[in-house]
């Protein structure tokens, strides 16, 4: 089963629209067809980003958030990285390379092409959420 890494702003996205970010949560997140893989620290952002009063404006932002929350709980496997990275300039998004390095991700799906300008980092393929649902999503 493939093992992922989901940056913020992909449950973001799933919760405010219903594109590929949606899609990827809702049909393969949900429904178990690959491996979330989450550290303490990453739980701690989506925890953060996902109470940011500035999604209020969105119907129901915050009871799906909730819900989103206690299924990315549950549903995912931690890991507690060790080694420290400092490859990326947005020093914070450096956790998603030393959670992917820990877990042996096989991608980092974000929306942030500002900071994640390498396709890959060691193992990981690093993708847009369109490139991850047309290309790399697991077959049923």
């Amino acid at each position: 089963m493939q093992r992922i890494v989901i940056d913020t702003n992909i449950f973001v996205s799933s919760i405010i629209q219903n594109g590929f970010s949606y899609r990827i949560i809702n049909e393969l997140f949900l429904e178990d067809k690959f491996t979330l893989c989450i550290s303490d620290e990453l739980i701690a952002e989506y925890y953060d980003v996902l109470s940011r009063k500035k999604f209020s404006k969105f119907h129901d932002f915050f009871l799906r958030a909730e819900k989103l929350l206690s299924d990315i709980e549950t549903k995912s496997m931690k890991y507690f990285p060790t080694t420290k990275i400092l490859l990326i300039s947005d020093v914070d998004d450096n956790k998603f390379l030393e959670l992917a390095d820990e877990c042996l991700a096989d991608f980092i799906i974000t929306g942030n092409s500002t900071d994640f300008t390498f396709p890959m980092y060691k193992q990981t393929r690093i993708v847009t959420p369109k490139e991850y649902w047309e290309l790399y999503q697991p077959a049923n």
